[in-house]
């Protein structure tokens, strides 16, 4: 349980780190900021929380406007929270 905490407070931190990045399109930084949000949200069950927050991202991903170094680091947040279903 501990690693898990562990795991999504990297997460979340890599979420900060993207939302905070002004060479990414706005639309992508409220998407890492609603993520994020949805991650911390204890009232619903981790298995939940990790797949809205893939699906948001996923979405990011696939945003045409994104930089590379932005979609990039939504792959390797998606591969993280992966691992924690």
């Amino acid at each position: 349980m501990a690693d898990t905490k562990a795991r999504i407070n990297q997460v979340v931190g890599v979420l900060d780190q993207l939302a905070e990045d002004t060479s990414v399109p706005r639309n992508i930084r409220r998407g890492a900021t609603q993520a994020k949000e949805i991650l911390l949200n204890s009232n619903d069950a981790l298995d939940v929380r990790t797949a809205s927050a893939v699906f948001i991202l996923d979405e990011l991903a696939n945003d045409p406007n994104i930089p590379l170094h932005g979609r990039t680091l939504i792959w390797n947040i998606i591969s993280q929270l992966e691992t924690l279903k």
